[in-house]
């Protein structure tokens, strides 16, 4: 995710399969706005509740040193405000997304052992931008699709560790699901002279794609790092790559990973390294790389999940535009965790694959 306008990345993204269920009669309530400003669900498909997340390898590398630090099974019966701020704002994160992120259970709630962001098109008139941002700019604004965000910002944040989820992402063209961090204090600057990590994004999961193996069209999940100076001059290093799992992959949990330590990150879908950046590949505007060559990526950052409705990158790739048969649709995560190295809290290297081989 972008947290300002940026140049699209070409990196395909997600997509994922609207989670239907064995949940028998039992539904979410419909949309009924409320919140921030004022919601109308009309006739919109309610979407039905998820079973548990079936059994699955959460691909923890043992004895490489990663010990536990944070984590949330979402094992409860409602949000955890201790570990949790949920962001409330319209302003389509500065990529032209089409959504309202609400603090309503109809979009955010805890079942079945799962985390549920949920996206419904519903006219909904709420902030237009989050709450923090300086001078109290921005009045209210209206969009025609809600959703979901949650993040740790001013709760808990980290530098150097792994972090990791397991997930089960929608489909469809117009969808883009994202795992990412942003920096707790923006010591470099502002956005993206500090940084950003894309752990996981996703984008139009199911949708018409020339490029991608396989006959389930678009099937690939994406890791990226932003950088460089403040907007417009930040830049990007990002990859993409196969959902493991066949024609059913995009229908099924993975489990997204990022080891991030001095000066290298590793990224990880089921346990399988795919992606590797040095920090030779990155710098920020504001620090003269040879004074600090790890800059902006050695500060603390915190972690976000969040399921944008359209936007830039999403409606820019597959199909191109938005296909409203794309919504109702939701994101389910069956538990995050964040680990750090026993061997050497520092620098967090020594815990990294193929650090001591």
């Amino acid at each position: 995710m972008k947290k300002l306008p940026i140049l699209l990345m070409t990196a395909g993204l997600l997509g994922v399969s609207s989670c239907g269920g064995d949940g028998g009669s039992s539904a979410a309530p419909p949309p009924s706005g409320g919140g921030s400003g004022g919601g109308t669900g009309g006739g919109t498909i309610v979407l039905p509740i998820p079973p548990p997340a079936p059994d699955g390898d959460d691909y923890h590398p043992e004895g490489a040193g990663w010990v536990p630090a944070w984590s949330d099974e979402f094992d409860g019966s409602e949000i955890d405000r201790t570990k949790w701020e949920v962001e409330v704002s319209c302003w389509g994160g500065g990529n032209d997304e089409r959504q309202c992120y609400t603090d309503r259970s109809e979009n955010i709630e805890i079942i079945n052992g799962l985390l549920r962001l949920k996206a419904y098109p519903e006219t909904f008139t709420g902030p237009e931008f989050p709450q923090g941002w300086p001078d109290g700019r921005g009045g209210q604004i209206t969009r025609q699709y809600t959703s979901g965000k949650v993040r740790t910002r001013e709760i808990a944040d980290w530098t150097y560790g792994r972090f990791s989820a397991r997930m089960k992402l929608p489909k469809g063209q117009g969808t883009w699901p994202a795992f990412w961090m942003l920096p707790a204090d923006n010591i470099y600057g502002g956005w993206a002279a500090s940084g950003e990590i894309d752990i996981m994004e996703a984008v139009n999961l199911g949708a018409l794609c020339n490029d991608c193996d396989g006959n389930a069209g678009e099937n690939r999940s994406s890791g990226a790092l932003h950088f460089g100076g403040e907007w417009p001059n930040n830049r990007f290093e990002a990859d993409k790559w196969t959902l493991q799992g066949g024609d059913e992959a995009a229908d099924q949990y993975h489990v997204f990973a990022i080891e991030w330590g001095e000066g290298r990150m590793n990224w990880f879908v089921d346990g399988v390294k795919l992606y590797t950046i040095d920090s030779e590949s990155w710098y920020s505007d504001t620090v003269d790389k040879a004074d600090n060559p790890y800059a902006p990526f050695d500060q603390d950052f915190y972690l976000m999940f969040n399921l944008a409705v359209g936007g830039n990158l999403s409606e820019g790739n597959n199909q191109g535009g938005f296909d409203v048969d794309s919504y109702p649709n939701e994101v389910l995560v069956d538990w995050v965790r964040v680990y750090q190295c026993e061997f050497d809290g520092t620098t967090g290297r020594n815990c990294m694959d193929g650090e001591n081989e």
